[in-house]
C-alpha cells in the first residue's frame, strides 16, 4: 500500500514539474523511504525481541548435555522447541520481506525510462483519424514553440516604415521566406490592445483561428490585398515555425477595416464580436501574433 501510494505521488509529481524540481523531488523520496525502511526494521526487531528466548540445552554435573529445556505460557501449558523456532523464523522472514519491499518501491521511483526515445519526437507523428492534419500541426507546434524563458523579457519592437511594429520570438527553419506572391498558411491570434486586462496585458483577443476558422488557420497570396499591407510587411523574411508579434497603429486598422482586410470573429464567437463592434469606438490598435505553417 505504501510502494502504491508513493508510486501515485511521484507520478502526479514528475508530470507537472521541470527538470530541477523533479530531481528535488526524487531527493526528498529517497530521504522518505529511507526514513520508512528504517521504521520497519526496528519495528521488526522490537517484535523479534519481544519473542521468547531459544531453548538451551540443561548440562549435568559432568558436564554432558542431557536434555532440551521446555518453556512455559502464564497458564502452564508447555510450548516446544520447534514452534520458539518458527517463530523467530517467521519473524525473520517479515524482516525480509519488509525491507525488499521498500527496495523494490526505491527502484521503482528511481525515474521512469524512456529506453532512447524522445518523448517530444514523439509529437511530430501523425495521429490516426487526422484527416486535415491539424492535431499533429498543434503537437509540432507545442514540441518546438513552447513557452522559453527569454519570452518574458521587455524586449522593443522594430518599427517598419509603415508604422507597424513587430518582435520575433521563433526564428522558424526552411529556406521559403515570406515575400511579395508567397502563398501563406498561418496559424494567428488578434488583440485589441485598447482593451487590456491583469489576465491579457497585450489586449482581448477577438479573433482566434482555434475558434473561428475550420482548418486552425488562415492561408492567403502576400500581396494580394486580402489581409492589410502593414501585416504583411511585419511578416515579411518569416520561415515555416516562425513566430511573431506585429502590432498595427489604429489608423492602418481603420483602413483596413473599409477595405474589408480584417478577419472577423465566427458565427459562435460572441465574446470576439463583442470585443470588434467596440473596436472602432476607441484607439483601435490590434496587436496579431502569428505563426507560419506554410510557405509556398
Amino acid at each position: 500500500g505504501i510502494y502504491i501510494s508513493l508510486r501515485s505521488h511521484h507520478r502526479t509529481r514528475t508530470a507537472s514539474q521541470p527538470t530541477g524540481e523533479g530531481n528535488t523531488t526524487m531527493t526528498a523520496h529517497r530521504r522518505l523511504l529511507a526514513l520508512l525502511v528504517g521504521i520497519g526494521t526496528w519495528a521488526d526487531a522490537a517484535a523479534f525481541s519481544a519473542l521468547p528466548s531459544a531453548p538451551r540445552a540443561a548440562a549435568s554435573a559432568d558436564g554432558a548435555s542431557t536434555c532440551m529445556r521446555l518453556t512455559t505460557d502464564d497458564d502452564g501449558d508447555a510450548k516446544r522447541n520447534d514452534d520458539v523456532v518458527s517463530d523467530r523464523r517467521a519473524a525473520l522472514l517479515r524482516t525480509a520481506s519488509t525491507a525488499s519491499s521498500f527496495l523494490f518501491a526505491a527502484t521503482a521511483l528511481s525515474g521512469p525510462a524512456n529506453a532512447g526515445i524522445d518523448p517530444l519526437a514523439l509529437k511530430a507523428l501523425p495521429v490516426e483519424g487526422d484527416t486535415t492534419g491539424v492535431a499533429s500541426r498543434i503537437r509540432q507546434i507545442e514540441s518546438i514553440n513552447g513557452p522559453r524563458p527569454e519570452d518574458s523579457k521587455d524586449i522593443a519592437f522594430e518599427v517598419l516604415p509603415s508604422g507597424a511594429s513587430y518582435r520575433e520570438y521563433r526564428e522558424g527553419r526552411g529556406d521559403a521566406a515570406v515575400g511579395n506572391g508567397s502563398k501563406v498558411a498561418a496559424e494567428m491570434t488578434i488583440r485589441a490592445k485598447s482593451f487590456a486586462t491583469a489576465n491579457e496585458p497585450g489586449g482581448v483577443k477577438y479573433f482566434d483561428t482555434k475558434k473561428d476558422t475550420e482548418f486552425n488557420e488562415v492561408a492567403w497570396t502576400v500581396g494580394s490585398g486580402e489581409f492589410p499591407p502593414e501585416l504583411e510587411e511585419g511578416m515579411a523574411g518569416m520561415r515555416k515555425g516562425a513566430v511573431r508579434r506585429i502590432e498595427l497603429p489604429s489608423t492602418a486598422v481603420f483602413r483596413a477595416r473599409n477595405n474589408q482586410q480584417l478577419p472577423v470573429p465566427g458565427e459562435n464567437n460572441k465574446d470576439g464580436k463583442r470585443v470588434y463592434d467596440r473596436l472602432f469606438k476607441t484607439d483601435a490598435t490590434l496587436l496579431f501574433e502569428v505563426l507560419v505553417t506554410r510557405i509556398k
